[in-house]
């Protein structure tokens, strides 16, 4: 008998699953997670995954609990007899702790790591990790998608003359300079400086943005605050206009706020994390057939080399 595919989501997830189970051309399987009276929570797998390939939805933003869903799940997928278990996990979480940035901190990257695969996933299908050596942290193969594939058509659909890609930090250069390569366009830079987290002292630009239509190119946009201070200088600095593309929308604190009242034309993000409010500066590309595609050839052990742009 033929191994089958089957599709299974969190409830941090569970729009984005829903999107990808129809592009895929099927139903979200059936589990039910019940929640104890002081917080505790079990999912239950409410159908059979014996022999099945089962893929597993779930972003791991705050709160822990998303991650633990996830790992749950994945142990009563093992326990079920599952053939093959893939956790789909399109924002991975504590992805910022990829190293000792300082004495005794953890690196809960590798953490979470360990205990997906304690848990026992097969595989790892993620998008735009914040750090890239993050996918070394695990001994199962690792699908690293790049929302590039549905940002560069929109950025072209735009016809922006005089384009400029930007980076918000010189971290974000390599990133910036893929686009630019493809876009055909020119390079940007702010260099910040930290007094702590989410907290900027200063910035300056690298590079001239005068006269030019800027995007700014970020893997994540937390507090926003880094963002829109760019896009203000580089307003001041005589651009025509600032857009930024993110692929992960966390948006905490006055993010809102600040991206509604900064001199940013908009700011395009995917669905890996939906978003907490709306914004009429906010517009959301889906990243759900992307992960349709993906998981098509990965059960069919077919090559996914050309899904990936930069």
């Amino acid at each position: 008998m033929e191994p089958k595919v089957k599709l299974f989501a969190g409830r941090a997830s569970m729009d984005l699953a829903n999107k990808i189970a129809t592009s895929y051309g099927t139903e979200l399987g059936n589990i039910i997670i019940h929640t104890f009276s002081d917080g505790e929570f079990q999912p239950s797998f409410e159908e059979s995954v014996r022999g099945s390939d089962v893929f597993i939805i779930q972003s791991t933003f705050p709160p822990a609990d998303n991650l633990m869903e996830l790992l749950l799940m994945v142990d009563a997928a093992k326990r079920a007899s599952a053939r093959r278990i893939v956790a789909i996990i399109p924002y991975f979480g504590l992805a910022r702790q990829d190293r000792k940035d300082k004495p005794r901190v953890p690196i809960g990257a590798k953490l979470v790591a360990n205990m997906l695969q304690a848990a026992g996933v097969t595989r790892i299908m993620t998008m735009d990790l914040h750090a890239d050596q993050i996918q070394g942290f695990f001994e199962v193969p690792v699908d690293h998608l790049y929302a590039s594939t549905i940002f560069i058509p929109y950025i072209k659909s735009l016809n922006l003359p005089n384009l400029t890609m930007a980076s918000p930090d010189m971290g974000g250069t390599k990133r910036a300079n893929a686009y630019a390569k493809i876009l055909g366009a020119e390079v940007a830079v702010c260099y910040k400086q930290r007094k702590k987290a989410n907290v900027i002292e200063d910035m300056f630009l690298i590079g001239e943005v005068e006269g030019r239509n800027v995007v700014i190119v970020d893997d994540m946009v937390d507090t926003a605050g880094t963002l829109t201070k760019a896009a203000d200088i580089m307003m001041e600095k005589g651009a025509n206009s600032v857009r930024a593309i993110s692929t992960h929308p966390i948006l905490s604190g006055e993010a809102y706020s600040r991206i509604e009242n900064s001199k940013l034309t908009e700011l395009i993000v995917t669905d890996s994390i939906p978003l907490s409010q709306q914004s009429g500066k906010v517009k959301v590309i889906s990243v759900a057939d992307l992960f349709a595609n993906i998981i098509n050839k990965v059960f069919n052990h077919e090559s996914i080399s050309e899904s990936f742009i930069c």
